[in-house]
């Protein structure tokens, strides 16, 4: 219920909580988005003036340091004061115009080095937001617009960064991340599971990997670059992996997306591979050979199967249901028993479902890849494929913020042991077939 209060001939309405909102005139919400972006930009300047006097004080302390308290006279001084001379600091992502002291060294060697000003003015800073930024979607061209204000006073001063700065600092830093990402060491790496897919930029394809260690830790590999996901770009990605001393001999769990090429390079590559079709891409395939009408009820009876208790029980159902699928549908129907055991790989080996819902898929690594097309949907030309594997680095770089263990990490011992038991159960099968052969 309102009340209503009279003071001197001033009636104040105070409207209860239920009351409906008051109708504000757009000349006032106008004036007051204005009134609020100017006191943002107030804001702004005002903590870009009081950063540069706290740059000033901080210098000015290295001078004493260096130089002793003014009008004292100090024998044991490193140097004396040599005026001012103009500098450049980074404030709210521009070079802003400063004044930096300068101090000469007592025995003559020459100027010395404020550690403070070193660091004010050091372009790491810069060339960071300039990766953080391009990534973020941001073009060169529009850079510029990227860029926090800060205040007309301080504006009028600072010199903005230039488009060319921005490319040539973004190159420097996605050459660094490229860098990075190949020559790391991959010795300490115990992975239980491989993923490998492809990103395609313009003409070029970027094959990448990705690792997930025995704590459920994701790793960033390595990325190759060809036309093609075709056997030979896959096969040198995996033996740059070995060569930068990936164990390759242990049994490891390698989820792909169906294509024969990465199949044939993991298995020429590791020597025990047990590799797991990703369910996903499996019944996107057979829905594509199918009508719309259909498409809902055998992906449906596909996910039962891949979700049964035994791998038995899955392949049954799938033979099944292909079975029905041969008559009307044959495409489907191939399509679904192509490769059919090796979509039922985490069913086999007895996955618990927190950890499966991560490994029957390749949603980890596709994740990471969106990343990398999201990163450079601006880019409208692609030089060569050295600027491809530029880019898409640094995107693997980026995700990697994004990153966390992945779900029943905790289960992954267990399936490092049964991946064990599995290998040595095959190779002596291998074996007694072998020696019955001889005898």
């Amino acid at each position: 219920m309102s009340k209503t209060y009279q003071r001197k001939r001033r009636r104040v309405e105070i409207a209860s909580p239920d009351a409906l909102p008051v109708s504000v005139p757009e000349q006032v919400v106008v004036s007051m988005v204005e009134i609020a972006e100017s006191a943002k930009e107030g804001l702004l300047a005002l903590s870009v003036g009081v950063g540069l006097q706290v740059m000033a004080s901080i210098m000015e302390e290295d001078v004493t340091t260096a130089c002793g308290t003014r009008s004292k006279h100090n024998p044991g001084r490193a140097g004396y004061r040599h005026s001012t001379e103009a500098g450049s600091v980074t404030l709210g992502g521009r070079r802003v115009p400063v004044q930096r002291p300068r101090v000469r060294a007592v025995d003559g060697s020459g100027e010395l080095a404020l550690p403070s000003y070193q660091l004010f003015s050091a372009t790491d800073m810069l060339g960071e937001m300039a990766m953080e930024r391009m990534l973020a979607g941001l073009s060169t061209r529009r850079y510029s617009a990227g860029l926090e204000p800060v205040g007309e006073a301080v504006e009028a001063e600072a010199r903005s960064t230039s488009k060319s700065a921005v490319s040539r600092r973004f190159v420097k830093a996605t050459e660094t991340a490229l860098a990075e990402l190949m020559d790391r060491r991959l010795d300490e790496l115990d992975l239980v599971a491989i993923m490998v897919d492809g990103v395609h930029f313009g003409e070029h394809t970027c094959v990448v990997a990705l690792g997930i260690d025995i704590d459920g830790v994701k790793h960033p590999l390595a990325l190759e670059e060809g036309a093609t996901e075709n056997a030979r770009v896959v096969t040198d990605l995996i033996v740059g992996l070995r060569e930068r001393g990936l164990d390759v001999t242990r049994p490891i769990l390698a989820v792909i997306d169906g294509a024969k090429a990465l199949a044939k390079a993991i298995k020429d590559v590791f020597d025990q591979p047990v590799i797991h079709r990703c369910q996903l891409h499996k019944i996107r395939n057979v829905e594509a050979k199918l009508p719309k009408r259909l498409r809902e009820v055998v992906a449906k009876r596909m996910r039962a199967a891949y979700r049964a208790d035994t791998a038995l029980t899955g392949e049954s159902l799938l033979r099944e249901l292909a079975a029905e699928l041969d008559q009307t549908h044959p495409g489907a129907a191939a399509s679904l028993r192509e490769g059919l055991t090796e979509t039922l790989t985490v069913l086999r080996l007895a996955v618990p479902p927190t950890l499966a819902r991560t490994l029957r898929s390749t949603n980890a690594i596709e994740s990471m890849i969106s990343i990398c097309r999201d990163h450079s949907e601006n880019v409208k030309r692609w030089r060569d494929g050295t600027m491809a594997l530029r880019w898409c680095a640094a995107g693997m770089d980026q995700a990697t913020n994004q990153f966390r263990r992945v779900n029943g990490h905790l289960h992954l011992r267990k399936l490092r042991d049964t991946l064990d038991a599995q290998v040595a159960d095959t190779v002596s099968a291998t074996c007694q077939d072998e020696d019955q052969k001889v005898a």
